[in-house]
This record gives structure tokens, C-alpha cells and sequence, in this order.
């Protein structure tokens, strides 16, 4: 700061310095061309008009420039204009030498007075930088709700603190996200090892019988399977945050049919009706995670939902993908929350199948590692969630093609 505030004192005292120095020189060299000419008429109107005093009682200046000829041949009237030259020359250079002599001190007054107040104005100046640098360094885990509020009048300054403030505001949310993320990490993860060392002591403590190590079996396979795909989904989560190695076409239309083929079987165990409907999409992208990212839309919207509801799934050529179900109402200030990691609507049952709650978190990663956006609303009447993931620039498509498959 102190390096700042030194350069700035530097360039706005200089400034400052020069346009005093140019000021006076100005003013001069302006008083030395006029000075003459106002002294001459000012003695002359002066000088009485009787008899002119001796010529030799009058000093000469050594610039002046005397005639090469005999005083006493000089008329009178030219011995009258001499005298007031003369008179002039010298009044002239006693002004001149006050004049600058006046200027002088004058200058040196105002180049310190320009110094001091350039150093107090860098000072006012860096004054909110200095504020900035002591609330970054002050900052730490333990108190990111600080902020600087800085109190100025608008403009770049107050702009600049107006950024870093916001700019912590994003910091201790996705800090505060991810110490979330973590602490839900842990605890899903400790569940399942908590459930098995039960099963394992409770279980099979004793002599348990074939029909109960069957049983605990079944149930320790169970809680290996949910394990798995817990960690499969915080891989899947973790690769989609650090973007894109490698960009291919990707049809999106193609996709939308096969993940609804694939969940059939499960959409007609819960009655639930899917319906694709697919105008051609293809985008740069992965191709494994483009698929994930469908494939968790349509099981969510086919796992949360009612018996009898129903599953749309759209695709538009303009880079559209939309799926919308029926279900349980959603209240909308819960719908931004459903894309943080294990988040759910309704508390979590361990029930079989269920999922962790990584779901919509790994579609909103996979939709930013393609640069496209996710947008979800709640439908209100009638329950269920819409969500829509727009691609940005989708390539243009091979050929036309518009289908329409019902899964029962």
C-alpha cells in the first residue's frame, strides 16, 4: 500500500508541480512582454512638460543603446524621450526582478502544498483498497460471513467491494456445501457398515440356523449393493465436476428411447406410464455421462412417483430435454434444494432400491461439465417435478426423425 500510495503522490504532486511551474513561467513571460509599454505610458503621461533634468543625472542601463553623438547636441525634446526610455528600462527591470523573485517563493509553497495534499488524496483514494486488503487477510473458514460493506459513494472502488463481497457469498456457500456434502458422505456411508456389523452380530450370533444365515446373507448382499452404488455415484459425481476430456456427437433422441427401454420393467412394477417423445438432438459431449444424465432423470421421475402417474419425456431439436411426472406434491422453495447432494423430498427410509440422494446433483454436474443449463419447477395441481437441461449450440442433426414409445 505504502508503494501505491508513493507512486500516486509521485504522479499527482508532479502534476500538480508542473502546472504551477507552466502557470508561472506563463505568467512571465506575459508581464515581461507588456511591462514596457505600460511603464512608457505611465511615465509619460507622468512627466511634467516643463524642463527635462541633465542628461547625465539620469542612469543609464547597460542595455540601453545611446547615440553616438554629443549630449549637448541632442535637441530638447529628444533628451525628454531618452530620459523616460531610461526611466522605464529601469522601473521595468525592478519588476520584473520582484516579479520573479515573488514567483519563487510562491512556486516553492505551492509544490509543497501540492505534495502533502497529493499524498493525503492517494491516501483517501487507496483508502477502501486498504480496507479490501485487511478484510482478505483476516479471512479464514471461521468467518466467511464477513464482509465489507464498504461505505462510498458509488464508483469503481465501491464496485470492486461490491464484487468481493458477493464473490464471498459464493465462497461460503459452496464451502458451506461442501462441509455438507461431506457430512451426508460420511453418514451415508457409515449406515451401511453400521447395518452389516449388526446383521453380522445380531444376525448371526448363536448357531443360527441355514433359513437365518440365508436371510443375513441376503441382507449383507443388499447392503453391499446400495454400498456400491453409493460410492459408483460419488465417482460419477466427482468425475462430472472436473469437466470434459473428450467432446463427440452425441444423439440425445437415442439416448431418451434407450434409457426408457430400459426402465420398462420397472416403470410397469409401479404402474407408471413413460412416454418418449424425441424430435433429433445430437450434442458434443461424453456419451457415458450423457447417458447417466438421462438415465437418473427418467428413474427419478419414474422411482417418485404415484401408481397409474406418469412419465413424459420430451426432446426438442431446438437443445431441449424435458422430463416431467406425476407425484407427490412439491413444495417450490424445496426445488432448488433437490440438486445438492443427498438431498430428498421426504426423509430417507433405507428401503430397498431407494437410492442416496445423488440423483439430481449428478445430472446438474454432468449439465455444467457440458456448458447447458438446468432448470426444474414443481407442476403445482397435481404433484411431480419438470425438469429441463438446454444445451447450448446442439449439432445438427443426420438425418429427421420424430418417434413416439409408450412403456407400460
Amino acid at each position: 500500500m505504502g508503494g501505491e500510495r508513493s507512486r500516486l503522490t509521485a504522479l499527482y504532486g508532479g502534476l500538480l508541480v508542473l502546472a504551477g511551474a507552466l502557470l508561472t513561467g506563463l505568467v512571465y513571460l506575459l508581464v515581461q512582454q507588456g511591462l514596457y509599454s505600460s511603464i512608457s505610458t505611465a511615465v509619460t503621461t507622468a512627466v511634467p512638460r516643463g524642463p527635462v533634468p541633465p542628461w547625465n543625472t539620469v542612469p543609464m542601463p547597460v542595455s540601453s543603446a545611446v547615440p553616438a553623438q554629443r549630449l549637448d547636441d541632442v535637441p530638447a525634446d529628444a533628451q525628454k524621450g531618452l530620459a523616460i526610455t531610461k526611466i522605464s528600462d529601469l522601473a521595468g527591470e525592478a519588476a520584473l526582478s520582484r516579479l520573479l523573485t515573488v514567483s519563487v517563493i510562491v512556486f516553492t509553497a505551492y509544490a509543497i502544498l501540492s505534495i502533502a495534499l497529493a499524498w493525503w488524496m492517494a491516501g483517501r483514494v487507496l483508502r477502501p483498497v486498504a480496507v479490501i486488503t485487511g478484510t482478505a487477510r483476516r479471512l479464514s473458514g471461521a468467518n466467511l460471513h464477513e464482509r465489507i460493506a464498504l461505505d462510498a459513494p458509488p464508483g469503481e472502488l465501491k464496485q470492486l467491494a461490491d464484487t468481493f463481497d458477493e464473490m464471498l457469498d459464493r465462497i461460503e456457500r459452496l464451502v458451506g456445501a461442501q462441509q455438507r456434502f461431506a457430512a451426508n458422505a460420511a453418514h451415508e456411508l457409515r449406515t451401511p457398515l453400521a447395518v452389516q456389523r449388526a446383521a453380522a452380530e445380531i444376525g448371526l450370533a448363536g448357531a443360527p440356523d441355514a433359513e437365518r444365515v440365508a436371510r443375513i446373507r441376503t441382507k449383507l448382499i443388499s447392503v453391499a449393493d446400495d454400498s456400491e452404488h453409493l460410492i459408483e455415484g460419488l465417482l460419477l459425481l466427482a468425475a462430472s465436476e472436473q469437466g470434459l476430456e473428450r467432446r463427440e456427437p452425441v444423439a440425445v433422441d437415442v439416448l431418451a428411447h434407450a434409457v426408457a427401454d430400459g426402465l420398462s420393467e420397472e416403470a410397469a412394477r409401479r404402474a407408471v406410464t413413460v412416454t418418449v417423445r424425441a424430435d433429433p438432438l445430437t450434442v458434443e459431449g461424453d456419451g457415458v455421462l450423457l447417458d447417466r444424465l438421462v438415465h437418473n432423470l427418467v428413474a427419478n421421475a419414474v422411482r417418485y412417483n404415484t401408481p397409474e402417474g406418469r412419465v413424459s419425456v420430451t426432446v426438442s431439436g431446438d437443445g431441449t430435454l424435458e422430463v416431467a411426472n406425476t407425484g407427490p406434491e412439491v413444495p417450490p422453495d424445496t426445488v432448488p434444494r433437490l440438486f445438492e447432494p443427498f438431498r430428498r423430498l421426504q426423509e430417507r427410509t433405507h428401503a430397498r432400491g431407494e437410492g442416496a440422494g445423488l440423483g439430481l446433483s449428478i445430472v446438474a454436474a454432468i449439465a455444467r461439465a457440458h456448458d447447458a443449463d438446468v432448470l426444474a419447477e414443481a407442476n403445482g395441481a397435481g404433484g411431480g417435478l419438470t425438469v429441463r437441461v438446454r444445451f447450448a449450440g446442439p449439432a445438427a442433426p443426420d438425418s429427421p426423425r420424430t418417434a413416439e414409445a409408450q412403456c407400460r
